[in-house]
Order: structure tokens, then sequence, then C-alpha cells
């Protein structure tokens, strides 16, 4: 089984993160330069990201999502920047939003959910300013199958279930695919960072353990059943022999372009 984004039980799966200092400084370093007024954060979820924009200096915030519940979650997650932020309903080949208006279009963690790739950066050039930013951030299948860690939990998954390879494989686009989107959408100043982005601290390995067990935040944990969830759970409670505080970090790729 797959995440069911507008099931209401998932409306806060994606609304207690963080967003890291890794991320703000590769960000800073894309922008160095840029003025960053009006920014579209598509496939927004619970609007983490949106809150940062604004935190990081955008005066206009739009996030973007499919689904009614996760806007849901992400509005009363970003109370206290709702002069700021703006959430609509759309999807990432039609946003419903104006041409050549916005200085950055963030898609983060969302590619892998899309089978049409070219026309979702299309859609982002569409709705830049001359000279306006594209940053996508997702995980390659090599930054899916890294070797499982006391730091890298997702690759214990792969190690178990060879069979989530397959699914990866399938949803995952490679680095030269989305360079390819990218040229074809005439897009300047392609360039490609990777980034190990810290996604969350936890004080014990039982804490760990516990959000495995909720599938919060992990689609990818939507395809086992729960005898297989509990399977998982006991295998990485043995490859992480410690019990002190967990730093789980994840390996992205991040391409950034310009119209």
């Amino acid at each position: 089984m797959a995440i069911d984004f507008h099931d209401s039980n998932n409306k806060y799966t994606y609304t207690n993160r963080k967003v890291p200092s890794e991320w703000i400084e590769v960000y800073g370093k894309i922008t160095s330069g840029k003025h960053i007024q009006k920014a579209v954060d598509i496939g927004c979820g619970g609007g983490v990201y949106s809150q940062a924009l604004v935190e990081l200096g955008s005066s206009e915030v739009v996030g973007i999502d499919f689904s009614r519940t996760m806007l849901e979650g992400a509005k009363e997650n970003t109370l206290p920047y709702k002069s700021s932020i703006q959430f609509v309903l759309g999807d990432a080949y039609a946003t419903g939003l104006t041409s050549d208006r916005y200085d950055l279009v963030l898609k983060r963690a969302l590619i892998h959910h899309l089978d049409q790739l070219s026309n979702s950066v299309m859609e982002a050039k569409r709705i830049l300013k001359n000279e306006g930013v594209l940053i996508i951030q997702d995980r390659t299948p090599s930054d899916c199958f890294l070797k499982g860690s006391s730091t890298h939990i997702r690759g214990h998954l792969f190690s178990l279930f060879p069979r989530l390879k397959r699914i990866e494989e399938r949803r995952r686009y490679k680095s030269d695919v989305v360079r390819r989107a990218l040229k074809q959408a005439e897009l300047k100043n392609i360039q490609e960072t990777k980034l190990w982005e810290t996604r969350k601290l936890y004080k014990s390995k039982d804490e760990l353990l516990e959000e495995l067990r909720t599938r919060k935040g992990r689609s990818i944990l939507f395809e086992l059943d729960n005898r297989e969830l509990e399977k998982l759970i006991t295998y990485i409670d043995s490859k992480i022999g410690s019990t002190e505080p967990i730093i789980e970090k994840d390996r992205w790729t991040i391409w950034s372009a310009e119209k």
C-alpha cells in the first residue's frame, strides 16, 4: 500500500520537522546575490519549508499541494506566518499561478511522486521571472541505496527488503534525467549539489523505533504490512547498538537552475 496523502489520519505527517542548518547553508549559496521576495513551494506538504522561505527573507510565499488534507495541516502548522504564506490547492503540472511572477520555485521531495518530470519543470519555468531560480531536491537511486548505519537509517530498509529497491528505482529519477529535463526547458546555470541533511535528532533509539512504527514522514514504509514493519524495527534495533542520541541523516541531490 502507498501513503494516502488525502487521508485525515496523515494530516500531520509532514508538519513537525525542522529545517536543518545544512539546507539553509546550501539555499544561501544557491540564492546568493538574488532578491527572493516572491517564492513558491510546490508539494509543500506540512508547510515547513514554506515557513523557512519566509524566515530566509521572502515576503510572499505560495505553498501548493494536491491534497486538501496536507494543506489543512500546513495552515495549522504555520499560523504565525499566515500574513506571508498563502496555501493553494494545485499540482506540479498546473499551479494556477500567474506567469513570470516569482523569484523562486522550490520542489523539495516532490519529483519522485511525479511521472511527468519535464511537464512539471516547464510549469515552474512558466511562473518564474526572468533570472528566477528553480530548486529541485530529491534522492536519486544512488542516494537511497547507500549502506545503512546508525545515522543513515534508510539504508537498513533496503538491506532487509530488497524488493523495495525495485519500487524505489521505479520512482526515483537518476541525476542525468533531471539535468536533461532542465536543459530541455532551456534553463540556465544548471548546478548539482550533494547534501547530507539532518532528518531528525532522536533522544534515544527507542524514540526512533517508535516513530518508525507510526510510518510518520516515510512514505516508503507504507509499502510494508504491519508484520513486515515490526520485522524492520527488530532488524534496525539489532543494527544500532547504542541507546545514546541518534542523529539521522539522509543524502539528497539538489539541482538548481535559472530561467
